[in-house]
């Protein structure tokens, strides 16, 4: 289904329901493993993701495709992600690195839902010792295959920057594999 023909029913009250379940089937996949990817825990990666889907339902009639429809939910599924750390960091009162760090490690570490091999635990764990920026970009890039110009639409950062911020974050990826072999 083409985004425009979404977006076209959504705006008719008739077929806005239909419209809306046409987009999630679309696109709640994408998003959800691209939460899941930062938030880590299933149960918190479903809530927020559900969270971005009533922000798009809310929104969706106001969409004026100045970018691209994926580019637009990505957008309100990462700052639903950012959101959700940050109240996170302020329930635990401390640093949001130290806050998000440790909580996603726990998350992992008795996370259910992650099915993953040694190796996929292993890159999940260097993960965490990334900034959260640097983290994002490179789950952007890496697993979701999105190229640096629709990063950039999604962020409202340069092109350049995330192109140095996937690179450090490789680097650090890398010597962390190396320092836990």
């Amino acid at each position: 289904m083409e985004d425009a023909l979404i977006i076209e029913k959504f705006a008719d009250e008739r077929t806005r329901e239909e419209a809306f379940k046409l987009l999630l089937n679309k696109y709640q996949q994408k998003i959800y493993w691209h939460v899941r990817r930062m938030i880590l825990n299933h149960d918190d990666a479903d809530d927020v993701v559900q969270d971005t889907f009533i922000k798009v339902w809310r929104n969706l009639a106001n969409f004026r495709a100045d970018s691209q429809l994926y580019t637009w939910l990505y957008r309100i599924a990462t700052n639903e992600c950012i959101t959700f750390l940050n109240k996170k960091k302020a329930k635990q009162n401390v640093s949001l690195d130290d806050d998000t760090s440790a909580y996603l490690a726990d998350s992992l570490a008795d996370g259910s839902y992650f099915n993953g091999d040694r190796a996929q635990m292993k890159l999940q764990e260097a993960l965490l010792t990334l900034p959260e920026k640097q983290r994002l970009v490179f789950n952007m890039k890496y697993f979701d295959d999105l190229k640096y110009d629709e990063i950039s639409a999604i962020l409202g950062t340069s092109v350049g920057a995330l192109k140095a911020s996937y690179h450090l974050a490789v680097k650090k990826i890398e010597a962390f594999f190396n320092d836990h072999d």
